[in-house]
């Protein structure tokens, strides 16, 4: 949903990724939320201006160089904290992902202090603003839910006993390759082989040398070159290979290959 009215912007939706409740991008120029508490924990970014709120009855700001999380059932505001307004991103996770028990530490230290997260945020919202980056977006929130975790104390979900990393890269693998074509899940995989998403994705990278959704959109693209150079449709190529529709194709062909799917076929 977009709304645009007198200085305000927003973009709201709900991805199909677990964890998520929703997702907002919003702009205003003087708007002020009056208190109130979600069930949800409020994870955000602060891309122009300032914002300024009370949280526990405590005053603090957020400005573009920090990350802040708003702890689940604790009341909070929030207001311009300069001229000209604010603009941010949000993402609204359920406490299946971070749990109540980091509640405290939160009211106590709503903005983290890690320097690497507010990028690996930004890339979230980038792979979320995608369908075919389900699989991405999905590795990347349990990677940023787990240095969340971190940054207020807790150990990290990195496993550095179990099984063996080449070995869990391995399984990871035969599992993204029997899902190839459809939706495979770095959730569902791990569960499956019995560690967390973190760890999983970690082992594959270092395994591997790249990423899991990487590995999987090469190997969709291998799939489609194929297609393409039999002369099938690109509508249809999109479809059978597991890309949204021609467009995502078109795109994620391009940025692999300099040219696009027709002019390839051509050539």
């Amino acid at each position: 949903m977009d709304v645009r009215d007198d200085g305000v912007s927003i973009r709201a939706w709900r991805p199909p990724i677990e964890g998520i409740r929703e997702v907002l991008h919003a702009r205003f120029a003087d708007h002020a939320y009056p208190l109130h508490a979600h069930d949800t924990w409020t994870l955000f970014i602060v891309d122009e201006g300032a914002i300024r709120y009370d949280l526990d009855g405590a005053e603090h700001g957020a400005l573009p160089s920090m990350v802040s999380v708003l702890p689940p059932h604790v009341a909070h505001d929030g207001r311009p904290g300069a001229a000209g307004g604010y603009r941010k991103r949000v993402l609204y996770l359920e406490t299946s992902l971070l749990g109540d028990h980091l509640v405290g530490a939160a009211v106590d230290r709503p903005v983290l202090p890690d320097p690497g997260l507010r990028p690996r945020i930004e890339a979230l919202h980038d792979a979320l603003a995608c369908p075919d980056d389900a699989l991405e977006a999905e590795t990347r929130l349990h990677d940023v839910a787990d240095r969340i975790r971190t940054s207020f104390g807790e150990a990290s979900a990195w496993n550095e006993d179990g099984p063996g990393e080449a070995d869990l890269a391995e399984h990871l693998r035969a599992i993204l390759d029997a899902e190839l074509f459809g939706a495979p899940s770095i959730v569902a995989a791990a569960r499956a082989m019995g560690v967390g998403p973190t760890t999983a994705a970690r082992a594959f990278r270092r395994t591997f040398g790249i990423a899991p959704h990487a590995y999987v959109v090469g190997r969709r693209l291998e799939a489609a070159r194929e297609r393409i150079l039999d002369g099938r449709p690109l509508a249809e190529v999109a479809a059978e290979v597991g890309f949204t529709d021609q467009a995502h194709l078109g795109r994620r062909f391009k940025r692999f290959l300099g040219t696009t799917p027709g002019r390839f076929g051509r050539a």
